[in-house]
């Protein structure tokens, strides 16, 4: 949350009773390796980068090499074509339309869709999502977790500041005549909050390329001792020295969100 504890990212659930977004775990919902739980802060940090998101029903998608069918309990299991079109969440589009104000009727949110590419398929995930101005979510599959063997999905970046809109997760599957479930078991998507300005042209035009042979200096090879030389020189290498310098900095004043997040800290719950 900012200053005026405007939160970063707001979700708004449609569909009444599904999963609540939830803080991304940075073991790995248990899965990522003690070793690397304990020493690596770069996976842990990926890891817990974000919320996990669930499907918000079980289902499940089959692909012929022509068309995509789909199936859930509600369907009692029979396989349904979606072809081009879209079909709406059990039950939902009059739940939706009993609710919402007269001229908005009729317009509830598809749930799956199928796209023009072979084998993909656009899912909803129930919620929709709005940012703190200047921010931005990437959606993406959830981070150091096993990919499933028989879908992949679409990496996004979009500006819900700017668009009130739905969350959605476009998936391509991979195999063909094979059933793939999507169940609640483990989170469908992993939403990240991402500054603007952080993937603005003025910021990814400003890299730099130097050959360290011609162009490093005294800094660059000190820098180099402390990363390198020093750690593989003791007696009794310690694993886990980038983790425990990363944590000791992150508990410093040098964050530009430090403040943001002691202030938070501080404040009485609302």
């Amino acid at each position: 949350m900012g200053p005026d504890r405007t939160p970063i990212v707001s979700f708004h659930r449609l569909i009444p009773g599904i999963p609540a977004p939830e803080r991304a775990d940075r073991s790995g919902l248990g899965g990522l390796p003690t070793r690397a739980f304990r020493y690596c802060d770069a996976v842990t940090t990926a890891a817990g980068f974000g919320w996990h998101i669930t499907a918000p029903l079980d289902l499940s998608l089959m692909w012929d090499g022509h068309e995509i069918l789909w199936t859930c309990e509600e369907l009692e299991h029979e396989w349904m074509p979606l072809g081009l079109g879209a079909v709406q969440y059990p039950h939902f589009r009059a739940r939706f339309d009993e609710e919402v104000p007269e001229d908005i009727r009729g317009f509830s949110p598809p749930f799956l869709t199928g796209l023009p590419e072979p084998g993909v398929v656009q899912m909803w995930t129930g919620l929709f999502v709005r940012t703190a101005p200047g921010w931005s979510l990437l959606t993406r599959a959830p981070a150091n977790l096993p990919r499933p063997a028989a879908y992949e999905q679409f990496e996004g970046v979009v500006e819900f500041d700017k668009w009130f809109g739905p969350l959605f997760t476009n998936i391509r599957l991979t195999r063909t005549d094979t059933p793939v479930e999507i169940n609640q078991l483990r989170p469908i998507l992993q939403v990240q909050p991402i500054p603007q300005f952080a993937y603005a042209d003025a910021v990814m035009n400003a890299s730099t390329v130097t050959d360290a042979f011609t162009q490093w200096g005294d800094a660059e090879w000190d820098a180099y001792r402390d990363s390198v030389v020093v750690p593989a020189s003791v007696e009794e290498h310690q694993p886990g020295r980038y983790a425990a310098e990363v944590r000791r900095q992150r508990r410093g004043a040098g964050c530009p969100f430090a403040a943001m997040a002691a202030a938070r800290e501080a404040a009485p719950a609302a």
